[in-house]
């Protein structure tokens, strides 16, 4: 009997070691690079950088296979998410669409939204869209194009607090809530309220969704959710008092990833653990994903308000003046605010036949204030994250690769 657990012991031991990700490999690569680390290097703790790369290695069938490496990865040290909350949102839309199983009622059917509760805001237009209406698809678009906020918010209010969060338990995203709107001061009650919303086709009402309300609470405790020495009210006055984050979103970058694997590689799940989505939506989301500002029709977004890298900061650092690589493209989902910057990407290269995902957040306030738009994104984090991306890049093209991968499933005309 006592040998039987020793040797249990000795098993589980190496399963839990197998699932650790390495964590000496990125550290290394990044001090290799002096030149363009060592800031972050010498403040690691001060600019929270967490990292998590995957390689992909196809076997003769083309079926990927992954090996993750991290840089200081942490669950229960807390970063503001921004953004990158509206990725899985987007899904989720999209899964809610299709398990309501009502005709007509797809992505593009027109969309209205009322206002139900205080705070809350009308939309029964949208002159983005082609027909100049709002609706499912041209909130997606705009948020993979630019990250528009209010077309997160409607497609929050659409699939409810409560689902989304229940989704995301679904999914295995343990260490993910989403539990507010973006760029509203949306919180407390006004956050647990959505919505009433009517799906038209043409002058047909085809679905009515009452006004929704999520009494559950979804409290983590993690380390990081009260930051600085000041913040800037909503009257712009500056109170001395450190930033309380207690009751924000939350979205690990392990969490990120693991979305973005389900995306990106569904046939690796078991059918019952994919999203619950067409192969259609599977496709549009890949095309909006990748395509740059630019290239949209409608929406539209010009020069030079929008340029190509706008929102691909990993390898480009969203460089306005960066020339894109035709060969490149970047699957992702960016977030910024209160200093933090985060890209969670899946690169492609299909002239070099490479692929890797690399999801990253690093955060610069010098003065440890916030609300008061003073953080050093363009001199510290988009730098970083340019400079992270075409590492790994370069690290990439020169790894040998026992069968490349066939990647005319990512591959689009824009």
């Amino acid at each position: 009997m006592k040998q039987y657990l020793v040797l249990l012991f000795i098993l589980i031991s190496l399963s839990a070691s197998a699932q650790q990700t390495d964590t000496v490999f990125l550290k290394n690569l990044l001090e290799s690079h002096p030149e363009l680390f060592s800031h972050i290097l010498n403040h690691p703790t001060h600019n929270e950088v967490q990292i998590l790369y995957t390689q992909i290695n196809r076997d003769k069938n083309n079926v990927p296979h992954f090996t993750s490496y991290s840089y200081r990865l942490n669950a229960n040290h807390y970063f503001y998410p921004a953004s990158t909350v509206k990725l899985p949102t987007s899904i989720f839309a999209l899964e809610k669409l299709n398990e309501l199983h009502i005709n007509g009622l797809t992505r593009k059917t027109t969309m209205k939204t009322d206002s139900s509760f205080a705070g809350e805001t009308k939309m029964v237009i949208d002159t983005t869209s082609a027909n100049g209406l709002p609706d499912i698809e041209n909130y997606i678009k705009q948020i993979l194009l630019v990250s528009d906020n209010y077309a997160y918010n409607r497609l929050y209010e659409f699939v409810g607090r409560g689902e989304i969060n229940d989704k995301l338990k679904k999914y295995g995203l343990n260490h993910t809530r989403i539990i507010r709107r973006l760029a509203i001061g949306d919180s407390g009650e006004g956050a647990k309220h959505t919505n009433a919303i009517d799906f038209y086709k043409g002058n047909k009402l085809i679905y009515h969704q009452p006004a929704q309300y999520d009494a559950r609470e979804y409290p983590m405790h993690l380390d990081n959710m009260i930051q600085g020495k000041g913040y800037l009210d909503k009257n712009d006055k500056l109170v001395m008092q450190p930033y309380d984050f207690r009751d924000n979103n939350v979205y690990t970058i392990a969490d990120q990833q693991s979305v973005l694997k389900r995306l990106m590689f569904p046939e690796t799940y078991p059918k019952e653990q994919q999203f619950n989505v067409k192969p259609d939506d599977y496709q549009f989301i890949y095309r909006y994903m990748s395509m740059y500002p630019t290239e949209s029709k409608k929406p539209t977004y010009n020069s030079p308000g929008y340029y190509p890298a706008y929102c691909k900061w990993l390898f480009y650092g969203g460089d306005s003046l960066a020339v894109v690589d035709p060969n490149i493209r970047i699957f992702n989902k960016i977030g910024d605010s209160y200093g933090y910057d985060i890209d969670n990407a899946y690169l492609v290269d299909f002239k070099n036949k490479v692929e890797f995902k690399l999801t990253a957040v690093v955060q610069s306030n010098d003065d440890g204030i916030y609300n008061d738009n003073k953080y050093e994104y363009k001199t510290v984090c988009l730098p970083f994250m340019r400079n992270l991306g075409q590492v790994i890049y370069q690290y990439e093209l020169k790894r040998p690769k026992n069968y490349l991968p066939d990647l005319s499933k990512f591959k689009f005309r824009y």
